[in-house]
């Protein structure tokens, strides 16, 4: 009688080891990849100028995965130890909270969710299993926890204060790595404006509208309509402007990002894609987009993944950073990698040192390359973090003033 019952308690075990143990670290190493093609030989002059930046990444979904950031990973593309080895100075951490299923660039429906299962299975706390907003402030509580294991190898940005602070520590290679919390789309308000003062306590200052659905807010690039701001959202753009956090314009749909464009009193930032010209994919930029977010002050974000700059390699990066600088000037493009974000790269963020050779190799100059790979991203994030009043009357900061 006994092993009757402890046959099938057996294989329920095995199931549930196999669900919690197992399931979360195979999904990420089979969508989080690298994908093992030659990287390009880096001079002693690339590596000293590499070693010398202040390096900033607008965007990972590193927080999504259910892995401790402190410690060395055998997967995916970033980690503390690794950012420390690329020299990076400040990383965007964004807050991933829904993904349709059967996710792709063209169209996708807002009423379903594949996260939960995610979720459930990488154990986090049930509130987060259906709670948009929960996800959020999960995420944000993970990076607490992070930054308080780091002791001050990891450090929070939230305010131009802790920033100045970062940069001051990170005079030199090896200095502490900083953190700034954004949102991958603004449905975990959950339609509720006052959520907003939530997200920005627990130090979020970055947001974008939309991913990869229409929501309460804005039409997606991959949604079923791909509509304009709704009045949901031209009051949150505001409440966000207001407050001090940066407007995100990644996934947008043309006519959003053109509304929001118009609308921004702010420098805007397309966090992570690509331009049009050189990888025709409807997820990137097209040239007037890429004015108007340079007119605002902002910053376009180049990714490292195929759908970005259609290859992998550090050379393609270069090639859609070059064709930025050479349509709207240099103060307005920087780096976005995506890393985590389901996405197969050359390159992880140890090895960062390939898209400053590769920018050496295509002609830029050093200052060029400081301004692209984090001095035009700090002008923007500083200007995004200072009060209304205070950003009317404080002369433009470093990096190039913006075309208007």
């Amino acid at each position: 009688m006994r092993k009757r019952y402890w046959i099938p308690l057996a294989i329920i075990a095995v199931a549930l080891i196999g669900f919690f143990g197992v399931l979360p670290g195979y999904l990420e190493a089979s969508m989080n990849k690298i994908d093992g093609k030659p990287l390009i030989a880096v001079s002693p002059e690339a590596a000293a100028l590499h070693r010398s930046l202040h390096i900033v990444d607008l965007h990972s979904d590193t927080l999504m995965w259910a892995r401790e950031l402190t410690e060395a990973g055998g997967r995916g593309h970033e980690d503390l130890p690794r950012l420390t080895a690329g020299n990076v100075t400040l990383q965007v951490f964004a807050s991933t909270t829904k993904s349709p299923r059967g996710l792709n660039y063209d169209s996708n429906p807002s009423d379903s969710d594949v996260l939960p299962a995610l979720l459930i299975a990488q154990r986090q706390p049930a509130a987060t299993w259906t709670s948009l907003l929960a996800r959020s402030l999960f995420h944000a509580a993970k990076l607490d926890r992070s930054v308080a294991l780091a002791q001050g190898r990891l450090v929070k940005v939230t305010d131009p204060f802790s920033l100045d602070r970062l940069l001051g520590k990170h005079a030199s290679a090896g200095g502490p790595v900083g953190a700034m919390l954004s949102i991958e789309g603004l449905h975990d308000l959950e339609g509720k404006p006052e959520n907003l003062a939530k997200l920005y306590a627990a130090g979020f200052r970055m947001a974008g509208l939309t991913h990869f659905f229409d929501n309460e807010l804005a039409g997606s690039m991959h949604g079923e309509r791909k509509g304009g701001l709704t009045p949901f959202g031209r009051q949150i753009v505001g409440l966000m402007e207001d407050r001090g956090m940066i407007v995100d314009i990644a996934h947008c749909s043309h006519q959003c990002l053109a509304e929001v464009l118009a609308m921004a009193r702010r420098p805007v930032v397309s966090s992570h894609g690509g331009v049009q010209a050189t990888c025709q994919v409807n997820r990137n930029l097209t040239d007037d987009e890429i004015k108007g977010v340079a007119r605002t002050g902002g910053v376009v974000g180049i990714g490292y993944w195929d759908a970005a700059a259609c290859d992998t390699s550090p050379r393609a990066v270069a090639k859609a950073i070059k064709y930025v600088r050479d349509l709207v000037g240099i103060d307005y493009v920087g780096l976005g990698s995506d890393y985590d974000g389901a996405t197969t790269v050359r390159f992880d963020t140890s090895q960062l040192v390939q898209v400053t050779q590769a920018l050496l190799d295509e002609g830029f100059s050093p200052q060029q390359i400081r301004a692209v790979m984090g001095g035009n991203a700090l002008r923007v994030i500083r200007a995004g973090l200072l009060p209304l009043p205070q950003l009317r009357s404080s002369p433009s900061g470093g990096g190039g003033s913006a075309k208007r």
